[in-house]
């Protein structure tokens, strides 16, 4: 990894967010020419490119698991702001918009980037080697957090698959605090089951590959990262009416533009994973992804369940048996995966075929 920890006053990561944030400012809600759709589009993947900077050079500074907390949770938050945005708006879409999209938030992270990292880092040393404690534990609360909050509303008695007002009460209240107990495991109880560990077992509470920044470009990239995220999930909305037009042109049903949407959003903790693995820090790659897929579901069954107070519609969060079968796989191989604290490309190449399942079955249902 290389980490400019002086960046200069007119350097790309620092020009990009801001004129990203300018752009998305000129362009929302607004019908674009195809021009200003492509450039929008470079914005797009220069803001990606900004953010996985900056938040390397705070992770750098913060150190482990503080750095990948950080990129999880402000990812996380922008993206809530415009579900419920989204949601204000109404239409037929705003109902299922909440469980599509922390569905397709899960699917990518449990799947797709646990599958990318654990294959790279098993390419790369033969296996993969992490911390089953601490991945174990963030699993567990993904899979307790996604069963209350998207399987138990089909099986319910009320019409559909939703919440009574009580019971969207509780998965709320339910969703944060186990999300706060993560967050306290993580960072203070039992913080070294989220650091590397060697292939003998030995954690490794430092990166050696360069010196942690200083106190003020780390300040600096913590303020840049701010725009950089808000231009990616911007833009990628701004980019929204583009992707639907060609999804309904090439006849896909309409679930597939919220994929589209997500895997735009999750770019940023997706390339910092990878790079992470590469790297040999296998840890910090999962606690990219499993730490996005919580804060994903933590933090937006809440938001949400307050928005429906003043929302028009029923809120449907409930799965429906396609999307409960994927679950229940993803939960039973990531937990075989877990337990031994180590993987080959075999762990890594089966999680991806779930999200190709998954992908499959949203172009064709």
């Amino acid at each position: 990894m290389v980490v400019h920890l002086r960046p200069r006053a007119l350097h790309w990561t620092v020009v990009v967010p801001v004129l990203a944030v300018v752009l998305l400012a000129f362009t929302w809600g607004r019908s674009l020419p195809i021009v200003l759709i492509a450039l929008v589009g470079c914005f797009l993947v220069g803001s990606v490119l900004a953010a996985v900077h900056h938040a390397e050079v705070v992770a750098h500074r913060v150190g482990e698991p503080f750095g990948s907390l950080l990129l999880a949770v402000a990812v996380t938050i922008i993206e809530v702001a415009l579900i419920v945005t989204l949601m204000a708006d109404g239409g037929d879409k705003a109902e299922t918009l909440a469980r599509d999209t922390v569905f397709a938030a899960v699917m990518i992270t449990c799947n797709g980037i646990v599958g990318v990292c654990l294959l790279v880092g098993a390419l790369r040393r033969r296996v993969a080697v992490f911390n089953p404690e601490g991945t174990g534990a963030a699993l567990a609360t993904v899979a307790t957090v996604a069963t209350l909050s998207l399987a138990l509303p089909t099986f319910t008695q009320r019409p559909g698959p939703q919440f009574s007002p009580t019971q969207l009460v509780f998965a709320a209240a339910a969703a944060v605090v186990l999300y706060g107990l993560f967050v306290t495991t993580q960072t203070i109880r039992h913080r070294d089951y989220f650091l590397p560990v060697t292939a003998h077992g030995e954690v490794i509470d430092a990166d050696g590959h360069a010196d942690p920044p200083s106190a003020r470009t780390a300040l600096l990239s913590l303020v840049l990262l701010l725009p950089a995220l808000v231009g990616v999930v911007g833009l990628a909305k701004v980019e929204s009416p583009t992707i639907e037009s060609g999804v309904a042109a090439a006849g896909l049903p309409a679930s597939v533009v919220g994929v589209v949407i997500a895997m735009l959003v999750l770019l940023p903790e997706t390339i910092a994973a990878v790079r992470a693995a590469n790297r040999d820090r296998v840890q910090t790659s999962l606690n990219l992804a499993l730490g996005s897929a919580m804060a994903s579901i933590g933090l937006t069954i809440p938001a949400v369940a307050v928005a429906s107070v003043w929302l028009n519609g029923p809120l449907i969060l409930g799965l429906g048996a396609t999307h409960l079968v994927l679950l229940a796989l993803t939960v039973a191989v990531g937990t075989l995966t877990v337990i031994p604290g180590r993987a080959t490309p075999l762990q890594g190449g089966v999680h991806l075929t779930i999200l190709a399942a998954y992908l499959v079955l949203a172009v064709s249902p």
